[in-house]
């Protein structure tokens, strides 16, 4: 398992986090990408611990990931099945279990800032929190035709995973309001959603 976490995850950190995995009884699947979650966390009717995590991710996101599965599975196990997912005890859990893991052996100095500043009230998602999710995607080995909402000019139109195009229309706080150009429909984007530029 350690020779696999070594093509994951930063060299520093692939001890500690097999040690995490083993006193946890983790069985760890490495999957295809899902567009709508980067992980996941269940424990199957036998009672095993399945954590799942996408292969596409690099190296620092793929770590805050099972970072973030692992503490679902210490607070269920610790508080209870009935503490709400991304509540209080979870997010105490993932600070706990992410501390050790914030210093430079394991992340680049330009991202430590960002991941302390996270850390100090952890989000259900790190995307969510669109300054480290831009940060963290700069790892990403980017595809040449996929743009962020944020660099495309006001009126482009644009097309997302499932095909559906959209026009972007104006930023609403600190997300981007753009139409469904088939149904007329308004929807809030994140401003590090990856989108293809398509003719208007």
């Amino acid at each position: 398992m350690s020779e696999v976490l070594q093509k994951y995850l930063p060299e520093h950190a692939v001890q500690p986090v097999f040690e995490l995995i083993k006193a946890n009884h983790v069985h760890l699947k490495i999957v295809n990408e899902r567009v709508t979650r980067h992980g996941d966390y269940r424990k199957d009717a036998q009672g095993y611990h399945l954590i799942t995590v996408n292969a596409n991710l690099n190296k620092y996101r793929f770590m805050i990931t099972l970072i973030h599965e692992i503490a679902h599975l210490v607070a269920f196990e610790k508080y209870g099945r009935f503490i709400k997912p991304h509540g209080d005890e979870w997010k105490l859990t993932f600070q706990h279990l992410m501390i050790p893991f914030i210093r430079p052996e394991i992340f680049p100095n330009q991202l430590l800032p960002l991941i302390a500043r996270h850390f100090k009230n952890p989000k259900a998602s790190s995307d969510t929190d669109a300054t480290l999710s831009l940060a963290l995607k700069q790892y990403d080995e980017k595809e040449s035709d996929k743009s962020y909402i944020f660099e495309i000019p006001y009126g482009s139109h644009f097309r997302i995973h499932n095909g559906k195009v959209f026009r972007k229309i104006a930023l609403r706080v600190k997300r981007y309001e753009c139409m469904e150009i088939a149904s007329g429909r308004l929807y809030l984007f994140q401003p590090n959603a990856e989108v293809e530029v398509v003719p208007s």
